[in-house]
């Protein structure tokens, strides 16, 4: 998880920064990155981007919260904005804000082996 605040710590400073394209990717590297400890945990596969979406699929059956979805789906948004630029600043920060909250939900769900 140390990766995890890596990118998070890069994320902010980016942001308030006004780089909101190195910014995006930042974010979704963190989510990227809870993902892959949770499918550790679980001794699921997580070596590509299909696989980080298998997972969250699979955690989303395993919790029944929706909002999984929702939100790694916003950071796959994040992560595209690298190639593309496609998001104003005020999307970007809002955006970031769903991001923390799925490190976060991804963290508790981190300690919970099933």
């Amino acid at each position: 998880m140390a990766l995890n605040g890596k990118y998070l710590e890069e994320a902010e400073r980016l942001l308030k920064s006004g780089d909101y394209v190195q910014a995006s990717e930042k974010f979704w590297g963190a989510v990227a990155e809870m993902v892959k400890v949770v499918a550790t945990h679980r001794r699921w596969r997580h070596y590509s981007h299909n696989e980080l979406r298998s997972a969250v699929e699979k955690l989303y059956k395993e919790t029944g919260d929706r909002e999984l979805l929702t939100l790694f789906s916003v950071a796959e948004a994040l992560h595209a904005n690298l190639y593309e630029n496609f998001m104003s600043g005020e999307v970007v920060e809002a955006h970031a804000d769903d991001a923390l909250r799925l490190v976060a939900k991804l963290q508790s769900l981190a300690t919970c082996l099933h």
